[in-house]
């Protein structure tokens, strides 16, 4: 029987990730019950005197403020996680699909992507950082305090200190790490020189100055410290970067068997409409050739002429199905150059005279491009013919491009109403669509963005209700290393 690791551990603390939040929740309970436990063994296990109220009081600061952390944590977190949750069940949830029914071809939300990003970056957010410093600088100053009232330096668990300055630099910034160390080296000076001296402890802290003895204390001290801090935090840094990388990936591959998906659905819808479609077409047809000269009322030719023009539109929603399920990305690789690539796009687009192409310079015009002609052609079309749709029967669109040295810039503005945030939010989606019903299966721009991310560029909108929407297609000049 498999568990959520989200049900791990102690009620009050959700699930601990390395260096999440709740990873911090987990160790300073552990460091209340360690510190407790050692207080009661060296007073009544071994008999050693010490002033065990104070200690015994910065115990339970801690504990409290561990405690209200974990009910502000619970408060903070508890949306992330089920973010969290959702995304993992949009990454897997295609998988279990393909492994257990044919069910594979119905789509999984694009929003999952957005969601597991959000919940990965959540725990770096400047709110979650601030709270986890101040607590980390409240543990070393907790610290500080102790060994003032147990010995010291003299004291082996002094040692404490890196440990602390070790979840520093997996939990924080490497700035705020870094004033852990400064903070920690503080108060090993502190200790070095004012202590309440334990005689089980066999070591006396220093009166008078520093001895050569107590500098090099504080040298080895801080030098070690120093290192601790570097190297947690640049490991820490990689990690991080590799589970992005690995998360980025997963996604990466969930979105492939979505299309995969998708493109299986449409060839099965086209394959398996197209006959029916065929037949009423050739009866229709016969009807009305029967019926000419014929008399009737005139309403049974206008129903025939609907029914001409509602076959007219499944055709052309078949044909689009079938260009959903080509695999464009599986196309030859060669050299073309911006104005080619706008001229192939323009061959294929539907009233080519409501298209406005601004000219770019030579350099742009004639600038070498590398990369699959007819799938980006095909990919830039899809958005002119929504900006068609969009701007009305007498509206226009404007493609423009753009250069910098390492990009091109696609752009195409239509002159339609525009878009609110929330319908910008679901742009891309599958089977997303505002057109009404039969001019489109809302596939176009899943499909645009899913040619464009592979070649390692990206899709972005720019749009204001009444205000027309901009699509930016940036494209990377040179061959992306991780396309064949």
């Amino acid at each position: 029987m498999n568990q959520s690791p989200s049900r791990l551990a102690i009620p009050l603390i959700p699930a601990a990730r390395l260096g999440s939040s709740a990873w911090l929740l987990h160790l300073r309970s552990f460091a209340v019950a360690g510190q407790l436990v050692t207080i009661l063994f060296a007073g009544w296990g071994i008999g050693v005197q010490l002033p065990y109220v104070p200690l015994l009081a910065l115990v339970g600061l801690t504990a409290v403020t561990n405690v209200i952390y974990g009910i502000w944590l619970r408060r903070y977190d508890g949306p992330h996680n089920h973010a969290r949750d959702l995304a993992n069940e949009a990454v897997t949830a295609p998988r279990r699909r393909d492994e257990s029914s044919d069910a594979a071809s119905c789509p999984t939300p694009r929003w999952g992507s957005d969601l597991e990003l959000a919940a990965l970056e959540q725990d770096g957010s400047p709110r979650v950082q601030k709270v986890a410093l101040g607590l980390m600088l409240l543990d070393l100053a907790t610290l500080t305090a102790m060994l003032y009232f147990s010995g010291g330096a003299a004291n082996p668990f002094s040692f404490f200190y890196f440990v602390n300055l070790a979840v520093g630099g997996v939990m924080i910034w490497p700035k705020a790490a870094w004033s852990l160390t400064l903070v920690a080296t503080i108060g090993y000076a502190l200790i070095l020189r004012y202590s309440i001296p334990v005689k089980e402890l066999g070591m006396e802290t220093v009166s008078d100055g520093f001895d050569l003895r107590t500098l090099g204390l504080m040298l080895a001290f801080t030098t070690c410290a120093s290192v601790v801090t570097y190297f947690v935090t640049r490991t820490s840094k990689l990690l991080r970067a590799r589970e992005k990388q690995l998360r980025e990936n997963q996604l990466a591959q969930a979105a492939d068997r979505k299309l995969e998906s998708l493109t299986t659905l449409a060839a099965g819808a086209a394959h398996e409409l197209a006959t029916p479609l065929s037949t009423i077409d050739v009866v229709a047809r016969e009807l009305s050739r029967h019926l000419e000269g014929v008399e009737k009322p005139a309403t049974v030719d206008e129903d025939l002429k609907l029914i001409d023009h509602q076959l007219d539109l499944c055709r052309h929603i078949l044909q689009r199905m079938r260009g959903a399920a080509g695999d464009s990305m599986a196309q030859e690789w060669f050299r073309t150059t911006v104005g080619e690539l706008i001229d192939a796009t323009l061959e294929g687009v539907r009233d080519p005279h409501r298209v406005d192409v601004v000219d770019g310079t030579e350099d742009v015009e004639n600038k070498t491009l590398w990369m699959p002609e007819e799938a980006v052609a095909q990919a830039i079309r899809n958005l002119i013919h929504n900006g068609l749709d969009a701007s009305g029967i007498d509206g226009r669109v404007r493609v423009e491009s753009r250069l910098d040295q390492r990009n091109v810039e696609f752009i195409v503005t239509d002159q339609g109403q525009g878009m609110s945030d929330e319908i910008l939010g679901r742009v891309g989606d599958p089977f997303f669509t505002t057109k009404e019903p039969g001019r489109g299966i809302g596939l176009g721009l899943y499909l645009t963005r899913n040619v464009v991310s592979q070649l390692g560029g990206s899709l972005n909108f720019r749009s204001a209700p009444g205000q027309g929407t901009s699509a930016v297609v940036t494209l990377p000049i040179a061959k992306p290393e991780n396309v064949p």
